[in-house]
């Protein structure tokens, strides 16, 4: 399907996450479709959260809005949302205004896992999520890559246990605690779902792949190295053997564990070419903990965008020179607040491509 493709006329992202030279910093942001564009809000009044993700068309739209507005983009994120794994699973997500996603139903006991509808036929329950990506490589007509994403096993876990969002994950780490075997079963269904569900994504289209584990927070060195770390690096390995035996692109994949700061060196060893960090992280301890064959992404506080421009564009040319230019991707430090002002968006993407 690749070859049918429009050409790609800008690769710098590909080309900095392979450790390639840059002609400039490669720049996208987290959550870079959505509600702090006020065409994502026109659209979102008409349609509900998860149909947008469920409707190619929709989907197709809410990606290419960012890049419509903004020049200096150098990639697309598909617009959907992590919580679909749980969804392909059996379970009911809804989104709350006000609230963020709630899972009704949430797994209480380990037998619960039992009521998991497992082993996940992908392409059957998530083949939208494929639609959207190939209808939208084509809409781009190879402006800038697509990026595809999953949530990491834990961070699912959280949500599938705690029923939606927590200041604490109390309950999830009960399960670590009390239910280690379980527990562990519980994120090996999550490993095998993510990684067919990425693979799926590159049949698509999709030419980076993102792993969020985003709540890697509230877990400390030792339940981090025993219950996130082996499942993503089970991922990319997976991955990237099933899209060699299938015959498909080999293409470069991120990991993003917010808050892992004590994890940076072992997350740089498990096989992905890049390791984005959040805005607690100083670059330059960054490098030193990755080393010089892995690109870093990151890692602007995305409450300084909410900075007059002229402190903004101080704030971006710290960052970017404490990151330099060679095997980096310029990024926030997390998603995007939906309160931001995009014309200040803007004026973080031209600064990174003064570089």
């Amino acid at each position: 399907m690749a070859s049918t493709f429009p050409d790609l006329k800008n690769d710098r992202l590909l080309r900095a996450a392979r450790g390639e030279s840059v002609d400039r910093i490669p720049v996208w942001i987290m959550r870079q479709a959505g509600r702090y564009l006020p065409e994502f809000r026109e659209l979102r009044s008409k349609y509900d959260f998860f149909t947008i993700c469920q409707t190619p068309a929709l989907a197709c739209e809410a990606t290419l809005q960012p890049i419509r507005r903004f020049d200096d983009l150098d990639a697309a994120i598909i617009f959907s949302d992590i919580l679909v794994i749980p969804q392909a699973l059996g379970m009911v997500v809804e989104m709350k205004p006000g609230v963020g996603p709630v899972l009704p139903s949430p797994l209480v006991k380990p037998d619960d896992i039992k009521s998991l509808k497992f082993p996940v036929n992908i392409r059957e329950t998530l083949g939208y999520v494929m639609e959207a990506i190939t209808l939208t490589r084509n809409k781009l007509e190879g402006k800038v890559p697509l990026i595809g994403f999953s949530g990491a096993p834990w961070t699912l876990m959280c949500y599938m246990v705690e029923g939606g969002g927590s200041k604490t994950m109390s309950k999830a780490k009960l399960w670590l605690y009390q239910y280690r075997t379980k527990s562990q079963e519980l994120l090996s269904i999550l490993a095998d779902t993510v990684s067919d569900y990425l693979v799926e994504q590159v049949r698509a289209g999709a030419q980076l792949l993102q792993v969020f584990e985003s709540s890697a927070e509230y877990l400390g060195p030792e339940l981090f190295n025993q219950f996130a770390l082996p499942y993503i690096t089970k991922i990319n390995k997976t991955v990237k053997e099933k899209l060699k035996q299938e015959g498909l692109e080999k293409v470069p994949m991120t990991i993003f564990a917010k808050g892992a700061h004590y994890a940076l060196e072992e997350l740089a060893n498990i096989g992905y070419e890049v390791v984005g960090i959040d805005w607690t992280v100083d670059p330059v301890q960054a490098r030193k903990s990755v080393g010089p064959n892995v690109t870093l992404q990151g890692n602007l506080d995305p409450c300084a965008l909410y900075a007059r421009p002229s402190d903004l564009i101080e704030h971006t040319c710290k960052m970017l020179n404490k990151f330099g230019k060679s095997r980096y991707i310029a990024n926030l430090g997390h998603g995007i607040y939906p309160d931001m002002d995009p014309e200040h968006v803007k004026t973080f993407l031209k600064e990174v491509h003064t570089r």
